[in-house]
């Protein structure tokens, strides 16, 4: 298990109350002294005593112990700072930045300079949505691109599948400890995705203390599939509505929007125009900056999606 000093000292600084993302990211630079950081926590955290180097020290060993229980299932962790840890892509505010994850696989599939498409979509496709969405990954992967997902049942397991079948990487973004990789049903597909070159990511070290912080690490794995790919693909998925049919994707599209991020949708308006697995995607597509992957020209649209193109040649008519 690889670890960093500077990794410990960051992660233990975020033990402290009032101190999250956002505290890290606007007061430490990464590989800053423990006497300086203890000096900013006792400035700024909300703890009711002053904050020692033994409480620190303390802090740190609980994390060190926390971490090492991922022996085995994790290769390492990188934090801020550290000569590995990753560049996230859009304009990204400080409370959603990353600032340590643990990893098992290929790092390097994070960097900026490699080619990454996010493909997501909801958990339970039709036919005809995994049928298109299986195409459009070919092609990316044919493009050079690396597939990120987040490793769940139905557009996420089939992005990943895809993928590799297609001979290309892809990447996993965990809800979970690597440890205990959730969906447990796709903990076979996670193998995979490492025996093939590719990544699983998480940043978490530790099981959830309560239900509620379940939930809500699926909605930040959902922005770091947004933040660490150069654009967003959704497959399908419902909208928010009253029957609660709604799906991960949303915040994943909405991060990718909010971060100035590529954003594309599968659609075909034959086929999906009343379907409302495709809510979500209707209503992505109202921006005239999102691509729109058909079945007749998806091909192009995968070489416009890597390569770029200028803004307002993207929108098809499709109404």
């Amino acid at each position: 298990m690889k670890y960093t000093e500077n990794a410990l000292n960051i992660l233990a600084a975020k033990e402290f109350k009032g101190v999250g993302r956002a505290w890290v990211v606007k007061n430490l630079k990464g590989n800053d002294s423990e006497s300086d950081i203890i000096e900013l926590l006792n400035e700024s955290s909300k703890e009711s005593e002053p904050i020692t180097k033994v409480r620190f020290d303390y802090e740190k060993r609980k994390v060190e112990k926390e971490l090492l229980s991922q022996e085995g299932y994790a290769d390492g962790v990188v934090a801020l700072g550290d000569d590995d840890f990753p560049q996230y892509r859009g304009n990204v505010k400080g409370a959603d930045q990353p600032i340590a994850i643990l990893y098992k696989g290929d790092i390097s599939l994070l960097q900026k300079s490699n080619k990454n498409v996010a493909v997501i979509g909801l958990l339970e496709p039709d036919k005809s949505t995994e049928i298109a969405e299986r195409k459009v990954v070919y092609a990316f992967v044919k493009q050079g691109a690396t597939i990120v997902s987040g490793l769940a049942q139905g557009c996420d397991a089939i992005a990943h599948h895809q993928a590799l079948e297609s001979g290309g990487k892809t990447v996993a973004i965990l809800p979970s400890t690597i440890a205990k990789i959730l969906p447990a049903c796709n903990r076979e597909l996670a193998n995979r995705i490492v025996e093939n070159n590719g990544l699983l990511v998480s940043e978490y070290y530790f099981e959830p203390r309560a239900r509620m912080e379940l939930s809500g690490r699926y909605v930040e794995r959902d922005r770091l599939q947004a933040l660490y790919a150069d654009g967003v693909i959704l497959g399908a998925s419902y909208a928010a509505n009253n029957m609660k049919l709604d799906s991960g994707s949303r915040h994943a599209m909405g991060k990718a929007k909010d971060y100035g991020l590529k954003r594309g949708v599968i659609y075909d308006v034959e086929i999906d125009r009343n379907n409302p697995k495709y809510d979500l995607s209707r209503q992505v597509m109202r921006d005239n900056d999102v691509f729109i992957f058909t079945s007749e020209d998806y091909e192009k649209m995968v070489g416009e999606f890597v390569g770029g193109c200028n803004e307002g040649e993207v929108q098809r008519s499709l109404f």
